[in-house]
């Protein structure tokens, strides 16, 4: 019998997981694949729907392969899902099995600081997919060099499903236009009929313009996409993202902001920034100050700013849609190094400001000096 252990958050579940799946069971001959969603990953701080939810979505999403079975050993487990202690009982389940552990390509760059890797591959054998492209020889090389074990590759190349865009998606579904497609409809059936990963603070975007909340979309989609790398809780990058621009077409007459105080010599392009952290705060009842700093220098800057600042000030500055000269060079280095892509973006900013004629808000002035004695070009 050959028997593949799947596991992941699955937060949410969607296509890509279950051709990865039934792929790996046409190019390893496999018998059956358990599909075992985790309770909390030792990696991640934590998934965003709720495990029996995430369970019931994988029981949708695989109810058409009957060579599938969607375990609950881990989300019935107390503490962290350790992959080996998985593997144990996945053992011990199947002792006379050959077993395999499905991974893609970015879990087995990540599979050498896990715990007890070496109890891992004594237990099973790893098989790797990539997602976009074949695994690196590099990397196998590596895994073979460590525990004198190869990695058995599916030659299935996935697709570029994210699992955090479709949580961006989902939170931002019904106020614009989201791009759900690699989901599966029963799953998004079952996903909007429970609310999973909706967010109340969500109502803040229908202050705002249709084309404003494509745009707080497109940033949220950026911002979250390289929250992981630059070391942002997922939920911290989201949250700020889509109250952002909140504040852009509220008046200071409005009822709205009855208690708010502008600060003394704010341009108007400026002034939302201010706005919207106090409508974030007082109106959708945000209590996260970093959240609320994030959003009150999104245009502005400011000095000594935080990874979630600089996150949420370059993705408003260059999300897709934006189009001015430097824009791509920007988008490359914010790739590469977050910290001194908002080094270049605010001289960048501040010199086209002057060469214009154009007054430079003080706050940016300093937020510029700051980042040019303090961040390495």
């Amino acid at each position: 019998m050959k028997v593949a252990l799947f596991g992941g958050s699955f937060d949410p579940v969607h296509l890509e997981h279950v051709r990865v799946a039934a792929a790996a069971k046409a190019a390893l001959g496999l018998d059956k694949v358990v599909v075992m969603p985790a309770g909390l990953a030792p990696h991640k701080s934590g998934a965003v729907c709720g495990a029996e939810e995430r369970l019931r979505a994988c029981k949708i999403a695989f109810r058409n392969c009957d060579w599938a079975e969607v375990s609950d050993f881990e989300i019935g487990s107390s503490g962290k899902s350790y992959s080996y202690l998985t593997c144990r009982a996945f053992a011990e389940k199947y002792p006379d099995a050959e077993r395999y552990f499905l991974v893609g390509a970015d879990m087995l760059e990540n599979f050498f600081s896990w715990k007890e890797p070496e109890e891992i591959v004594r237990l099973v054998t790893l098989a790797a997919c990539g997602r976009e492209d074949p695994l690196p020889a590099s990397l196998k090389e590596r895994f073979f060099a460590r525990f004198g074990k190869k990695v058995t590759e599916i030659s299935y190349t996935g697709g570029a499903v994210s699992s955090t865009e479709l949580r961006v998606g989902l939170a931002f579904r019904g106020y614009t236009e989201t791009d759900l497609s690699g989901l599966d409809k029963e799953v998004l059936g079952y996903l909007d009929g429970i609310g999973a990963y909706r967010r109340g603070e969500a109502e803040a975007l229908l202050l705002e313009k249709e084309e404003r909340r494509a745009h707080s979309y497109r940033v949220a989609l950026m911002a979250c996409g390289a929250a992981k790398r630059a070391g942002v809780a997922d939920e911290k990058a989201l949250l700020s993202a889509m109250l952002h621009d909140c504040g852009k077409y509220i008046p200071l007459s409005s009822p709205l902001l009855k208690g708010f105080t502008p600060p003394a010599d704010v341009p108007d392009p400026v002034l939302h920034q201010y706005t919207g952290a106090y409508l974030a705060e007082h109106v959708f009842g945000v209590e996260d100050r970093e959240v609320l700093s994030a959003i009150a220098c999104h245009t502005s800057g400011k000095e000594e700013m935080t990874a979630l600042e600089a996150l949420v000030y370059l993705s408003d500055l260059l999300e897709p849609a934006r189009a001015f000269c430097g824009a791509e060079g920007l988008r490359a280095l914010f790739e590469e190094d977050l910290f001194r892509c908002l080094r270049a973006a605010l001289i960048r900013e501040t010199d086209y400001l002057r060469r214009k004629g154009k007054p430079v808000f003080p706050l940016t002035e300093r937020a510029c000096e700051w980042a040019k004695s303090a961040i390495k070009p």
